[in-house]
């Protein structure tokens, strides 16, 4: 009997580094298990160098019906007892793969703060034969019930970090040396998808106002995705290409966020931003805006700065206000650090989802294996 991991991410998100967290933790527990993941994909690559028991799968869409057929037969073939659905496409897919193998309990990952969409058959992803949604904060949590989820089906279990990478500091020149920037200039820097929600454009607009206050500040974007022309564009048109600078994917973060002298997160929804507690292990004050479930982890003006979403002039005076004062910035950087190590390691998110499966199985008289 084993259990099922589902994640059918593309590419390497949040959501793809907690599923590998999540998996990395079932087996060092010794859990029987399966890590469903899209084929080439960089968590299938991150996994099997691991050792995971991976199931490539190429799950094309939520209407893939070839992939429902293929991880039915592989959840009978494997005699699954729990399943957890990791995205929107493992949702739809292996909810209707664990209906056909009759697998007794089924579980859901929300990760984002986003409305449920009010369809029928979007509402009942959510709700038929699933045992328990795991929301990665309150906000989520709050967004579910308001959508029409028994709050009774939704455990809040916080996303979490490795902070292995980050025990060994790297120079703080590395960006620096990289891009010929001046020792005293003050680097903010944002990683994560050039996607809508994340508000970009919003941290582009208040260069604008940075560039007036002092020629100094450096903005550096991380990552890639379906917004990178419109943004490169939108610097073009504010003549903005000596002050924001676009890196791409990068596999080197904990480098990067060493480099910089703050974090910056915009978006206008989010889930928990787990980026945001990779900053806090560099000793790094963060700006973010006030949304989702960013202020469970960033505490206004304890271990960050808050601003309201979609408002550039807001997001540059806090960076103004870390870049003028360095005793505060040292004082954010500290107490973040302390509190992304109380709170939020990847550990700890496993171990409690594995606490919720073992509650779960034993409700329905289930014993779940393990190896060893």
């Amino acid at each position: 009997m084993s259990l099922f991991q589902i994640d059918a991410g593309r590419e390497w998100r949040g959501g793809q580094r907690q599923s590998f967290f999540l998996a990395k933790e079932l087996k060092r527990n010794g859990y029987s298990f399966r890590f469903v993941v899209q084929p080439g994909s960089p968590l299938h690559q991150k996994a099997a160098d691991e050792g995971l028991p991976v199931l490539p799968l190429n799950i094309r869409s939520e209407a893939d019906a070839m992939a429902v057929l293929r991880l039915s037969l592989a959840m009978k073939r494997k005699k699954c007892r729990l399943v957890n659905f990791h995205d929107a496409h493992s949702v739809a897919v292996g909810s209707a793969a664990a209906s056909l193998a009759k697998v007794p309990i089924r579980v859901i990952s929300r990760r984002v703060d986003f409305p449920l969409k009010k369809n029928v058959l979007s509402r009942r992803k959510y709700t038929q034969k699933i045992d328990s949604i795991i929301a990665v904060s309150e906000g989520v949590k709050d967004v579910l019930v308001e959508g029409g989820i028994d709050k009774s089906l939704v455990h809040v279990i916080p996303d979490g970090i490795d902070f292995a990478p980050y025990e060994n500091k790297s120079s703080q020149d590395y960006l620096r040396q990289e891009l010929s920037f001046a020792p005293d200039d003050f680097l903010v820097g944002i990683v994560a998808q050039l996607t809508d929600d994340k508000g970009h454009k919003y941290l582009i607009k208040a260069s604008q106002y940075l560039k007036e206050h002092t020629p100094k500040i450096k903005i550096v974007i991380v990552g890639e995705g379906p917004m990178q022309l419109q943004l490169n564009k939108q610097v073009k048109e504010i003549q903005g290409e000596d002050m924001v600078f676009f890196l791409g994917f990068r596999e080197d973060i904990p480098q990067i966020l060493n480099s910089l002298d703050v974090f910056v997160l915009s978006s206008d929804h989010e889930g928990l931003g787990s980026i945001i507690m990779d900053a806090m292990a560099c000793h790094l004050p963060v700006v973010a805006t006030r949304v989702g479930g960013i202020p469970e982890v960033v505490d206004h003006q304890k271990t960050g700065l808050l601003v309201p979403p979609r408002r550039p002039k807001s997001l540059a005076n806090a960076i103004l206000k870390v870049y003028e004062d360095k005793e505060l910035a040292q004082r954010l950087g500290r107490q973040g650090y302390e509190n992304v190590h109380e709170k939020f390691s990847a550990e700890s998110m496993a171990l409690k989802a594995i606490d919720l499966y073992e509650k779960l199985a034993k409700k329905k008289g289930i014993k779940l294996v393990r190896t060893v």
